[in-house]
């Protein structure tokens, strides 16, 4: 009863959407909280979309396992000029990209899908970008899109990027989701046949996985790719997403064993998880920030006052405790401590509702204004419930004379709207992509990031400079004091209001071997088996 034709028939015939998966030999289930908006990662930020892509493809270096530093994968190794301008990468041979119904290819992995990867986002003039016009956000907001001059290929296992001014953080940068390796072969047959689209709704990468169908809001599933380069990281046969927005629903499927990794549990969830024996939570400190954005391109929000006299009303201890409960740590600054370069010396202004409606009065804001709160529909690590945060600001908002309306879209529409700037203020979040202080002071906060990451539309050309300049220095106690003045900054301005960082639990069954907590939030099935 475990046959691939009863799945297929079972699925065409629509049971599969409330029913328990039929689980293959070596097989596993992942629970995930969401539906991607596709799988052409450059296009996407969310954990939930790179979540998705992360089995498709490789990039040209990547993170270890549950770690934060850098290893070769596409590239076996790398040059670096003596100026810092110049990254030679010598590219692994013998690499299989995947096939499907539509598609095989006829060579192995080479230096012009490094360029077609990269060129892609790099020319707006692209013939793949004309024929499937999209954005890139990870690419323009770390400004990737003006520092990168060229790239060149050598021959056929060459490449070679030439920088506009010195990256500190280039070679992280790299190993980020946004930079998968795409087929240029793959992209010149969907431009010949009309469908570019199909590069972000039927993905052919070199990942250890390899694409099989995507059922919204139900499942993904993906097949072992049996060339894969790296054979050891390859243990299950079937990998199956399956897409679950109720955490509650996750933890029951979990416990009956139809998925064996789960992730963002309820915080009142916790004490039963780590006491079922049939399990086992991983707990590791997060490398997060939850925080609520302001938005500086509406009014009143484009006043200083007003935003000091918000922040001034948000009760963030009562958040903290009732929203995080025992895995929350009170926030203060734009990143996490843990970040190399934080300032420890910024404070909070206080909590002072009786000062913030004053203030609120002073700045011209009338008493009843109404305003939008644009709430989460997703549990994440730096908020896992939203919902209840957003009522509890609520409270404080009207203590101050606001009138709070709460909204929320289904997650992939949530970020699009908000990156389009409809939202007042919102709550959101962010856990570090790659170790380095500029995923955080610049992917978040600059002006080169309005329209991908930088949701309160805050541009401010003193702390810019800042930011921008730190990147431009090799020596990290040097960069470490810019980002410092760059917090200050920050802080005085107030274009968010930091509210925590959470401690990660994982879930997942005691008969999964080889998961590692990934400290930037991802979940990676290289390596993973069940028992």
């Amino acid at each position: 009863m475990r046959s691939t034709s009863l799945f297929a028939a079972l699925l065409s015939a629509g049971l599969l959407a409330q029913a328990p998966f039929i689980l293959a030999k070596d097989s596993l289930v992942f629970c995930s909280e969401g539906s991607p908006g596709g799988f052409d990662t450059a296009q996407y930020t969310s954990a939930t979309d790179n979540d998705a892509a992360e089995p498709l493809y490789n990039r040209l270096v990547e993170f270890e396992r549950g770690a934060t530093g850098v290893k070769p994968a596409l590239a076996t190794r790398w040059d670096v000029s003596t100026d810092g301008l110049v990254y030679t990468f010598h590219l692994r041979e013998g690499v299989t990209f995947h096939s499907n119904k539509t598609f095989t290819p006829s060579r192995t992995f080479n230096a012009d899908d490094v360029l077609f990867t990269f060129q892609r986002m790099l020319d707006s003039n692209h013939p793949f970008r004309k024929a499937y016009p999209t954005e890139f956000p990870y690419f323009t907001s770390m400004s990737l899109d003006k520092n990168i001059a060229s790239i060149e290929k050598l021959d056929a296992n060459t490449v070679r990027f030439t920088l506009n001014s010195v990256d500190a953080a280039f070679i992280q940068n790299l190993a980020m989701s946004f930079a998968g390796i795409l087929s240029a072969e793959y992209a010149e047959q969907l431009t010949a046949s009309g469908k570019p689209s199909d590069i972000n709704q039927k993905p052919i990468g070199t990942g250890p996985f390899a694409f099989q169908r995507y059922q919204k809001d139900s499942q993904i599933r993906y097949r072992a790719h049996k060339g894969y380069w790296d054979p050891e990281q390859v243990k299950v046969e079937q990998l199956i997403f399956s897409i679950n927005t109720d955490p509650s629903v996750r933890v029951q499927k979990l416990r009956k064993n139809e998925c064996q990794v789960t992730l963002n549990p309820r915080p009142a969830d916790l004490a039963a998880l780590k006491a079922d024996s049939s399990l086992q939570v991983i707990e590791k400190p997060g490398f997060n920030l939850g925080y609520i954005a302001y938005n500086t391109r509406h009014k009143p929000f484009d006043q200083l006052a007003v935003r000091q006299a918000m922040d001034m009303a948000v009760n963030k201890a009562a958040i903290v405790k009732t929203v995080f409960q025992d895995a929350g740590q009170l926030a203060v600054g734009s990143m996490p401590p843990t970040q190399w370069s934080y300032d420890d010396t910024i404070k909070d202004a206080g909590y002072d509702p009786d000062k913030a409606r004053a203030m609120l009065q002073a700045a011209g804001v009338k008493e009843g204004s109404e305003i939008t709160l644009w709430a989460m529909p997703v549990q994440r690590p730096y908020n896992p419930n939203a919902k209840l945060m957003a009522e509890m600001l609520q409270q404080d908002w009207a203590k101050v004379g606001l009138k709070v309306r709460i909204v929320s879209y289904e997650w992939g529409e949530y970020l699009k709207r908000t990156k389009d700037g409809e939202h007042d203020t919102m709550l959101i979040g962010w856990t570090g992509d790659n170790g380095d202080p500029d995923n955080w002071l610049g992917t978040l906060y600059s002006c080169d990031a309005i329209g991908s990451n930088n949701y309160s539309m805050w541009c401010d050309p003193q702390y810019d400079s800042l930011v921008k300049q730190a990147k431009t220095v090799t020596d990290r106690e040097q960069r470490a004091a810019l980002y410092r003045q760059a917090q200050q900054r920050l802080k005085q301005q107030v274009p968010i209001t930091p509210i925590a960082h959470s401690t990660v639990n994982q879930p997942l069954s005691a008969k999964v071997e080889g998961f590692l907590v990934s400290p930037f939030g991802r979940n990676n099935f290289s390596g993973v088996s069940v028992d």
